[in-house]
């Protein structure tokens, strides 16, 4: 218990010394050794760095989960299942909830009815859009924003810790400055060679010591902040290419409903005289028959397939993932919709399956 007391008091004293010795400091009574220059860069690199990674993280957060309340209930529940050891299960969107609504709406209504048989189209869509979205958002969790939480609540926590610990280490080397300074001072005046002075040099070699080790400590953990920098930068392009596939399968999915929507509209709503099928495709915009995939094509390049395609009619060609071919536009072809060939196949291919490399 003695000893807790005296280590408590020493404690306390070390605190009221360097309370003072900071304060002095600030009211410009005392002196302050400053840092090295390439040390101060490089505190003021890692504020920055944090900083920025604190707002890039709370924007990202806000925009995949822009409810404020369900978002801290979802930051609350990922910590209890950490904690638990457990895999946050899958959460349903509400593009998939949407959906859900509107296929048990088209069974109240009547899967055959027009209305019906459209709610269970939409509804179809709807999930998909939504399964899509739980993908991308799950994704862009493990790719982007965890590395992110990741050095907030880890390395930078580090980092804060040993740039204290080198603060404390500064003002007692200081402290044991301004002592010596005094012990010299009343060494002068006595004309008398003053054991204070060897206890003060003595004291000052050990704070001089203790300083340049944290400094290290501390400058060696700042210049990590690089590395940081180059693992955002990695976890960014991941984010940036969840995004890309993610707004690539919604365009796909929407154009798809589109024209299973326009199918109905033009089997439910047609009137007056009958027209060929081929007259009929060859009115829609961007559909083109195989005589107008033969005018002066513009800009042939390469480009790679990213999702396997099914052809839906004669018109189009059937795509594998990874596979190459050649792709060009004709006058008045929808932008959306390419010219492909693969070998003597030819066909209508949509854009935001490709890739185009040249």
């Amino acid at each position: 218990m003695d000893f807790n007391v005296k280590k408590l008091a020493s404690d306390a004293g070390v605190f009221f010394t360097r309370a003072v010795q900071f304060t002095e400091e600030k009211l410009g009574q005392a002196e302050k050794t400053e840092l090295d220059p390439h040390l101060e860069n490089l505190l003021m690199r890692a504020d920055c760095t944090k900083n920025w990674t604190e707002k890039i993280l709370r924007q990202t957060e806000v925009l995949l989960q822009p409810n404020p309340i369900d978002h801290t209930g979802a930051r609350i529940e990922e910590f209890i299942y950490d904690k638990l050891d457990k895999r946050l299960p899958s959460r349903t969107t509400n593009a998939e909830l949407l959906g859900q609504y509107m296929l048990d709406a088209a069974s109240e209504f009547g899967p055959e009815s027009p209305y019906g048989s459209t709610l269970i189209t939409v509804g179809e869509y709807q999930k998909r859009l939504g399964g899509a979205e739980r993908e991308f958002l799950q994704t862009s969790a493990a790719t982007f924003l965890t590395p992110l939480r990741n050095f907030l609540e880890g390395d930078w926590r580090t980092i804060s810790k040993e740039r204290r610990l080198l603060e404390n280490r500064r003002l007692d080397l200081d402290i044991c400055k301004a002592r010596l300074k005094k012990a010299k001072q009343a060494e002068a005046k006595a004309a008398l060679l003053s054991e204070e002075v060897d206890k003060a040099e003595h004291e000052l070699r050990i704070a001089q010591t203790e300083f340049d080790r944290q400094a290290e400590v501390t400058r060696l953990l700042l210049e990590g902040i690089s590395s940081t920098h180059l693992n955002h930068q990695r976890c960014l392009q991941d984010f940036a290419e969840a995004q890309a596939t993610y707004y690539a399968q919604c365009h796909h999915y929407m154009h798809e409903l589109q024209r299973e929507l326009s199918k109905r509209t033009d089997a439910g709503g047609s009137s007056g005289p009958s027209v060929t099928p081929s007259n009929s495709s060859s009115n829609k915009p961007g559909t083109l028959n195989m005589e107008q995939m033969q005018l002066p094509v513009t800009g042939t390049r390469k480009a790679k397939v990213l999702y396997d395609y099914d052809a839906h009619d004669t018109s189009e060609l059937s795509l594998l993932a990874d596979e190459l071919i050649t792709v060009y536009t004709v006058p008045g072809m929808d932008p959306d919709w390419l010219v492909g060939e693969r070998g003597n196949e030819k066909g209508k291919v949509p854009v935001t399956y490709l890739e185009l490399l040249s």
